[in-house]
């Protein structure tokens, strides 16, 4: 069983030196990765300094970034998963909501997460079964019960191949949520989301996609803050998972129920 009182400062530290690198640079060159996305010259510097640190610090976990890919380590199922700027083209915007964020998954589940916001001055950090922290405080998810109550955020829309046919759902599930919640937000950030979901700034997060670096922090974060964190379909969220639901307890069957319907008729 991994340590995570040891490997949460760990984390905490590549969080650290990620941030340095955000706030001393500028984006630089930014490059194509396809139809609507992007990378900087700072996601590849952040990447690299995080890998380097915690391939020192930890040779015996795994890694996977956004940007470069996976190394695996033979010796243990655990893996660092990051996303070294989660909101890139907030980023090249000078936007401040950006994040940077660092899970550690054993197997498919969350177990730890680290999530810095450079420009807000935040960090969010989380191990299983030690709940969460922003800044050292512990954090719970809010106490509504009711949608009209909500403020519910939600995924950026599709780019890329048959961005058109996948963002339907996304957007007849904006409709649903506006005519039933109190206010709908998209920040840009999956890391962000989660967070704020975990802090109770946000009721609930809806994402109809899941990429490990971008969720596997904010996961482990939104749990252990007392979020219901699950799929679409309403199981256990993991690494595998195809959506990303997180959302306070008391919201969770008719936000689930809304989904359903809107997705799946």
């Amino acid at each position: 069983m991994a340590n995570l009182k040891h490997l949460l400062p760990v984390a905490s530290e590549a969080i650290r030196i990620g941030t340095q690198i955000v706030h001393n640079r500028a984006p630089g060159t930014v490059t194509s990765k396809g139809d609507r996305d992007m990378v900087s010259e700072v996601d590849y510097a952040v990447e690299d300094a995080l890998q380097q640190f915690l391939s020192t610090e930890t040779p015996e976990i795994g890694f996977l970034g956004e940007e470069n890919g996976a190394t695996y380590a033979s010796t243990s199922e655990l893996r660092w998963v990051l996303d070294p700027v989660d909101g890139t083209a907030n980023f090249v915007r000078g936007l401040p909501l950006t994040a940077i964020s660092l899970g550690l998954i054993s197997g498919d589940e969350s177990i730890l997460g680290v999530v810095g916001m450079p420009f807000l001055d935040l960090h969010y950090a989380a191990a299983k079964g030690h709940g969460a922290l922003r800044n050292d405080t512990r954090i719970h998810v809010s106490g509504t019960t009711a949608l009209q109550d909500a403020i519910v955020a939600i995924g950026d829309y599709a780019v890329g191949p048959r961005a058109e046919e996948r963002n339907q759902p996304r957007l007849q599930l904006t409709e649903q949520l506006a005519t039933h919640v109190q206010r709908v937000r998209m920040f840009g950030s999956a890391a962000i989301d989660l967070a704020w979901v975990a802090e109770g700034r946000l009721d609930g997060s809806l994402m109809l996609a899941n990429k490990p670096w971008d969720t596997s922090a904010g996961a482990a974060i939104a749990r252990e803050a007392g979020a219901v964190v699950v799929d679409a379909e309403g199981v256990p969220h993991t690494a595998q998972s195809a959506a990303t639901i997180a959302v306070t307890p008391g919201l969770g069957p008719p936000l689930l129920d809304l989904l359903n319907t809107t997705v799946r008729g």
